[in-house]
């Protein structure tokens, strides 16, 4: 039965909330009108009419986090938000930042094994932790039991080689929960 980790939950909720048109828009263009209001504000000189103009575009800010049409977060969130999502295949976007110069890019997870069960060609699929769900696809018997420690680090040509308590490392492939 497929349960949807909450991190995945919630990018699906938030990929489905964008607006169509917003498909065409790149993420690193013009910040949103309602949070360009409150750093025009800081252009007027009269102490006034400098706060009462940050009065309002704070109350329009707010108001479009309320109505869910502005999404505030920070890199933390981001990062963990990246890591929930190691391993999957998503489509390109850039809601997390991205390209180029992508500090906060995941390149590699470690979690401990918190169940086993064996898929039905013989090999091992690992549940973390986290939920997340890996699977064996080549390689020696590693023989894994709950509770051990294992790192996933992506490797060559899009793929990912897990190491369980420092064992040599076999190729896995992450699972859909």
């Amino acid at each position: 039965m497929f349960r949807p980790t909450p991190t995945l939950a919630g990018l699906c909720l938030l990929v489905a909330a964008l607006p169509a048109q917003a498909k065409d828009k790149p993420l690193d263009g013009p910040p949103p009108a309602v949070f360009q209001a409150v750093v025009d504000c800081k252009a007027l000189s009269d102490p006034a009419a400098r706060l009462a103009c940050y009065d309002k575009a704070v109350s329009a800010m707010d108001a479009a986090r309320t109505a869910k049409e502005l999404v505030v977060t920070d890199r933390a969130t981001v990062r963990e938000a990246k890591r929930g999502l190691f391993g999957l295949s998503l489509p390109s976007i850039k809601l997390f930042g991205g390209g180029d110069n992508d500090d906060d890019e995941v390149k590699e997870i470690e979690s401990k094994i918190s169940a086993i069960r064996m898929a039905s060609d013989g090999f091992p699929v690992f549940t973390l932790e986290d939920g997340a769900r890996w699977k064996q696809t080549d390689g020696r018997n590693t023989f894994p039991k709950a509770g051990q420690k294992i790192r996933i680090r992506k490797a060559s040509l899009g793929s990912y080689v897990a190491s369980i308590d420092g064992q040599p490392g076999v190729r896995v492939i992450r699972q859909a929960n």
